[in-house]
């Protein structure tokens, strides 16, 4: 716990480099004298989105438990924390695991950042408050739902804390967090416009989508079917490969999405460096080598779904002449982006809610298949009930949408989340290529041992570790 007691008071010195943060590091002890008006406000609000950087970066915790932790990818990465990247691959991870202690600090840093804007915003009055309120509980909320399904009950901290205070945490149930989760979604939809305050922020349809996949986490279908109808038809899809278009970010399909600028000067994103093979120094000036793409996720596609050739590489030519069949992403690929060191700094955003998710959601909740059937019509597959769908593969309208939403988020950190909910994660992992026996424990992974001997009388380590 003194980790998070120790965030509590320096989160705001945690930053990645990037325009709105280079100005005096704001510490606890002038931070009560800081929040004056509306535009200190917006500049925090900055900052608190500047979390979004770390927390859904290439290394970060959606991306392995997401992703590494599935059947869509592997690592061939051995330097480093290498070990600590084969226990999630592996799905074998222990509670002394680096990233484990690295992801619990850096939610609790983001949460602080919301936490203490909400706290000085009460008392200021400005025509916008409301509206970054809501942005807040949106974040927290957000941040929360990766907490709880990766961690499950995680200590609750909802307003700026003492050291003292924060030694008397104990862990939440995952009921509690979920339904702060709830209530914190709830405020936002009701605070938040459809359109955002300026681009990349959260909005109505952001908090109406995280709520809806909420409920559905939590198997209130019925919940989940009203919230995400309140979505339904708002936003539109787009051209498939128009997603990765760097010319055309922030679309119609998007619903929440994380803004990156190309240039070692700016915040760049670094997905197409870490994803791209290791070591290759032809497809990148390196290459980290992180979630390769598995034979499971390349044969899940069908005949002429071009969404395969859009999302993923078949592999590369060496210098040599010869090819090297490794898979890898091709999402983020940004060929002329300006090198910092052997590290692209790359112009592609990440998103992390879109419209496809809303309707694949739904399918979910209703079992209806129409709305499985508007992503397929996207990219001209047979129908959901037609004589063309390979329903000997895909036989019931559950394992249809397991299916879609494979090939349509292929390594966009969904997979192993999806699989978790709907019970199928086990199963799955011990028929993949990766035949991984997966006790049901290993479902949620480690809370971080540091953080348990801390304050080892009020948390308690999760069953199994």
């Amino acid at each position: 716990m003194k980790n998070i007691a120790l965030l509590l008071f320096v989160a705001w010195m945690t930053s990645c480099s990037h325009d709105f943060l280079d100005r005096a590091p704001i510490s606890q002890a002038n931070e009560s004298d800081y929040y004056k008006s509306a535009e200190d406000i917006k500049v925090a609000m900055d900052a608190a989105y500047n979390s979004l950087y770390q927390l859904y970066g290439p290394e970060s915790l959606p991306s392995f438990f997401g992703e590494l932790m599935s059947d869509n990818c592997y690592t061939t990465n051995t330097a480093g924390t290498v070990s600590a990247y084969f226990e999630f691959q592996n799905c074998d991870l222990r509670a002394d695991n680096i990233l484990i202690e690295e992801y619990w600090n850096n939610f609790y840093a983001a949460i602080f950042r919301v936490n203490n804007i909400l706290f000085q915003i009460r008392n200021l009055d400005f025509e916008e408050k409301d509206n970054y309120i809501g942005q807040c509980k949106f974040l927290r909320a957000l941040y929360y739902f990766n907490m709880v399904q990766t961690w499950g009950g995680v200590p609750l901290v909802t307003t700026p804390i003492t050291i003292a205070e924060s030694y008397a945490l104990k862990r939440a149930g995952e009921e509690e967090v979920y339904s702060q989760i709830i209530a914190d979604l709830q405020d936002a939809a009701t605070l938040l416009k459809a359109s955002p305050l300026k681009i990349g922020a959260a909005t109505s349809g952001a908090a109406n989508t995280l709520l809806g996949k909420a409920y559905l986490t939590m198997g209130d279908k019925g919940k989940a079917k009203e919230t995400l109808m309140k979505v339904y038809n708002k936003y539109t899809l787009v051209p498939y490969a128009d997603l990765w278009d760097m010319t055309k970010k922030n679309g119609t399909e998007s619903i929440f999405e994380i803004q990156y600028l190309g240039g070692k000067s700016n915040p760049y994103s670094r997905y197409w460096a870490m994803f791209s093979p290791i070591d290759n120094r032809i497809v990148t000036a390196w290459g980290a080598g992180m979630n390769q793409v598995t034979d499971d996720l390349w044969n899940a596609y069908e005949p002429n779904d071009i969404r395969r050739d859009l999302s993923i590489f078949d592999g590369y030519m060496q210098t040599d002449g010869s090819f090297n069949p490794t898979r890898f992403a091709k999402k983020w690929v940004d060929e002329d982006a300006e090198l910092d060191g052997l590290r692209e700094a790359s112009n592609n955003n990440f998103i992390i809610l879109r419209y496809a998710d809303v309707l694949l959601m739904l399918a979910e909740a209703t079992g209806d298949p129409k709305y499985l059937n508007e992503v397929r019509s996207r990219v001209n597959l047979p129908l959901y009930g037609s004589a063309l769908y390979p329903s000997d593969k895909y036989p019931t309208i559950a394992l249809a949408i397991e299916h879609e939403r494979q090939v349509e988020f292929a390594l966009e950190f969904h997979r192993f989340f999806d699989l978790k909910r709907t019970g199928r994660a086990i199963e799955v992992l011990k028929n993949s290529s990766k035949n991984i026996d997966l006790d049901p424990f290993r479902l949620y992974v480690p809370i971080p041992l540091s953080v348990i001997i801390q304050n080892p009388d009020n948390i308690t380590q999760n069953t199994g570790y």
